[in-house]
Parts: structure tokens; C-alpha cells; sequence
């Protein structure tokens, strides 16, 4: 038997999860239910469970910075939500589970398998990747992104990243010093995590940190030059786009 914690603020939804864990997922034993953040983290260190079902949004504090606040983490998590894409996005990027709620006893049965074949370490690696991807700052100066590599992960500050470059179902990241990062993610991928920071999908092969950029170049769809001569080109349909975004800089 696995033990198992749920962590929800919402009644309803930790008792239906209860319910469905007993019918499909015999294996899981709910140990205790915790309705807040802060239950949640003293049933943790009460009862040191292997698994713990973890809301993302709750009033006071969510999942995540819940999570920040404990020096070791050594149980799998399979994270609930609701509605909050940005977290959906960084999950899927961390390699986690996740379940949407209303949740389906299927992707319930499937997150469960995948946490049964995980090893705690990989699990802390993927959380700890999530961690870095979420940390809350508007500083670019101190926000990292994890890069994950056939070694493990690469913590890179953003405003490190000049460019990623799409490679097939892998990405190019061209860092400012010169060096590249191989990655086995799609430049949508990145693309999505990075929507809410200073980069700008002017290709379908090229995302650019704008930051970088010193020049436009007219023409068909144009040319993006970056610090150090390198030269972007940008597609016809995201010319207009981009103008704008040229213009707002210079207002």
C-alpha cells in the first residue's frame, strides 16, 4: 500500500477524489485530507506519506509555495487544478503529473501507474525543475529556467538567453556567451513557458529575447539583428506583429 495525503481547499473535491481513489486505485491509502496549505504541511511531517494529491490554487498560499517551504521533499506529488494554464504549462514542462479537475478516473488511474514506475529521485528532479521555472520574480536578473539535458538540467538566467533556434522535436538555445544547449523540447514548448517574459516567436524556427535586439532590417518579412551581428529572419505574418512591438519600444 502506498500511503497518500490529499491537499484541497475545496470539500467537494478532495471527497470525490477520496471516493475515486478507493474504487480505482485500491493500491493508494488516503491517510489524511488537509484543507489548507499549512494542515498540509504539518500532516507531511506527521505522516511522512509517498504520495501527496496537491491543489495548485488555494486562498493564502498555493501549491507551489507551499512545496518552497519545505527543506526536503521525499514523497511523489500528482498535482490538481482547476483552470490555471500557466501552472498546467510549467508542470507539463517539469515532466510531472497533473490532473485537471473535474478529474477522470482514467487520467487518475494513469497519473497513479506513472507515479508507481517513477524513482524518488527522478521525481525530485522534476519538482525541483518545476520549482525553478515558477519561482516568482520580476527580475529577469534572477530568473532562472531549467533546461533539461541528457546530463540532468542546466539553470540558465533568462535574460542569458538570447535566442532558441527550433531543431525538429528538439530546440537550440544560444545562450549570450556563445554557448549552445541542446534540449529535447519543441520551440512551442518553450514558446509557452516563456509567453509571460520579454520573448517574441518572430519565425516558425526562431524565439528571440527582444532585449537583444539593436536593429530591424526592411524587406519581405525582414531581418531581426541581435547584439553581435546575428542575423534573424522574420516571418511575413509575424512582420505587423513585431512593427508594433518596435514602435512601443521607441514610444
Amino acid at each position: 500500500m502506498i500511503k497518500a495525503i490529499i491537499i484541497d481547499d475545496e470539500k467537494h473535491c478532495s471527497d470525490n477524489l477520496q471516493w475515486q481513489l478507493r474504487q480505482y486505485c485500491p493500491e493508494i491509502k488516503v491517510a489524511g485530507v488537509c484543507k489548507s496549505p499549512d494542515q498540509g504541511l504539518n500532516e507531511i511531517s506527521k505522516q511522512q506519506p509517498q504520495l501527496v494529491f496537491l491543489d495548485v490554487e488555494m486562498p493564502g498560499m498555493s501549491g507551489f509555495e507551499m512545496l518552497e517551504q519545505l527543506t526536503d521533499i521525499n514523497f511523489d506529488i500528482i498535482f490538481t487544478t482547476a483552470f490555471n494554464q500557466y501552472a498546467i504549462r510549467a508542470i507539463k514542462f517539469g515532466a510531472l503529473d497533473y490532473l485537471v479537475k473535474p478529474i477522470d478516473k482514467d487520467e487518475l488511474r494513469a497519473a497513479v501507474d506513472k507515479v508507481l514506475k517513477h524513482t524518488n529521485n527522478e521525481s525530485l528532479k522534476q519538482l525541483t525543475a518545476l520549482l525553478t521555472h515558477i519561482r516568482k520574480s520580476n527580475d529577469l536578473s534572477f530568473q532562472k529556467i531549467a533546461l533539461p539535458t541528457i546530463h540532468g538540467y542546466e539553470l540558465v538566467p533568462l535574460n542569458n538567453v538570447m535566442y532558441c533556434e527550433s531543431k525538429s522535436n528538439y530546440t537550440n538555445i544560444h545562450l549570450n556567451n556563445g554557448q549552445q544547449i541542446l534540449i529535447s523540447r519543441t520551440l512551442k514548448d518553450i514558446e509557452e513557458l516563456l509567453n509571460t517574459h520579454p520573448f517574441f516567436r518572430l519565425h516558425n524556427s526562431f524565439l528571440v529575447n527582444l532585449q537583444y535586439a539593436i536593429r530591424y532590417i526592411r524587406g519581405e518579412g525582414g531581418f531581426l539583428v541581435l547584439n553581435n551581428d546575428i542575423t534573424i529572419p522574420v516571418s511575413r505574418n509575424k512582420k505587423e506583429e513585431l512593427l508594433k512591438l518596435i514602435a512601443h519600444l521607441s514610444a
